[in-house]
C-alpha cells in the first residue's frame, strides 16, 4: 500500500509539473526564438514552474547559509551533490541570479527540460571529446558574460542506495579556475529520502528537503595541477562534513 501511494505521487507531480509547464509553454516558446535577448525570462520561468510543481506537490525546502550570499559578486560555479530529479528545481530556487546547468544530453530528449537545454542550458556527452570541449566553450562565454554555470560535480547520480557523495569530476575546477570563478558549494541533504532518482524504483512523497550552501571558495590563486587537486579534495571534504543522510 505504501508502494502504492509513493508511485500516485509520482505521477501526481509529473502531471502537475507538465501542467505548469504548459502554462509556461508559449512564453518559453517565443523567447526561445532569441534566447539571448530573453535569457533572463527563461530562467525565471524555468524556475516558477519547478518550484511551483514542487511545493504543489507537497515539497518543502529549508536552505541554511553558512554566510551570506552576495550573488552581484559573481559569477559562480556551482557546485552541489546529486541523488534526485528534484535537485534542479532547488537549485533553481536558491540561486537568485541567472545560470545555466551543463548536464546530460540526454536532458534535450525529455519534454520538459529540451526547451531549456536548446536555450539556455548546456548540454554534454562526457563519453565525447568534442561534446565536452563545445560544452566547456560555452560555459566559458556564458561565465564571462556574468552568469553562474551549475554541474553537479559528482557526474551522475550512481545508483547507490541510500546515496553517498561520490567522488567528483575535474571539469568543474578547471571551469572555476580558468575563469578565477568562486565556487558555491551546495549540499542536499535529504531529497533522496522523498524522490531518490527518478522516482522510478521507490516512488515519491510529500517532504521536507534540507539544504546547506556553504561560503564560496576562491580560485584566484590557483595556478598548479597540484593546487587544483587539492582544490578538488578540499571541496569534496567541506561538502562531506555537513552531508547528513539519516
Amino acid at each position: 500500500m505504501k508502494f502504492f501511494f509513493r508511485k500516485t505521487h509520482l505521477r501526481f507531480y509529473f502531471g502537475v509539473l507538465l501542467f505548469y509547464f504548459a502554462i509556461g509553454y508559449p512564453f518559453l516558446l517565443y523567447f526561445s526564438r532569441n534566447p539571448n535577448k530573453y535569457f533572463t525570462k527563461i530562467v525565471f520561468l524555468r524556475k516558477w514552474i519547478g518550484t511551483l510543481a514542487m511545493y504543489t506537490s507537497g515539497f518543502r525546502v529549508k536552505v541554511h547559509f553558512e554566510e551570506d550570499i552576495d550573488w552581484n559578486k559573481g559569477p559562480y560555479v556551482i557546485s552541489p551533490n546529486h541523488s534526485s530529479f528534484l535537485d534542479i528545481n532547488i537549485l533553481n530556487l536558491i540561486a537568485k541570479k541567472e545560470f545555466s546547468y551543463i548536464g546530460k544530453e540526454d536532458l534535450l530528449k525529455n519534454p520538459v527540460t529540451r526547451i531549456f537545454f536548446k536555450t539556455i542550458d548546456i548540454p554534454i556527452n562526457r563519453n565525447s571529446k568534442t561534446s565536452a570541449f563545445t560544452a566547456f566553450k560555452r560555459a566559458n562565454k556564458l561565465l564571462k558574460e556574468g552568469k553562474s554555470i551549475v554541474i553537479f560535480p559528482e557526474g551522475k547520480i550512481e545508483d547507490i542506495y541510500p546515496p553517498k557523495i561520490q567522488e567528483f569530476k575535474k571539469g568543474l575546477f578547471r571551469l572555476a579556475t580558468d575563469n578565477q570563478a568562486p565556487i558555491l558549494p551546495v549540499v542536499i541533504h535529504d531529497a533522496w529520502k522523498v524522490y531518490w532518482d527518478d522516482g522510478k524504483k521507490y516512488g515519491t512523497r510529500p517532504g521536507i528537503i534540507h539544504v546547506s550552501v556553504l561560503k564560496p571558495i576562491s580560485t584566484d590563486m590557483i595556478r598548479t595541477k597540484e593546487q587544483l587537486i587539492t582544490l578538488e579534495a578540499s571541496t569534496r571534504e567541506r561538502m562531506l562534513r555537513v552531508w547528513r543522510y539519516e
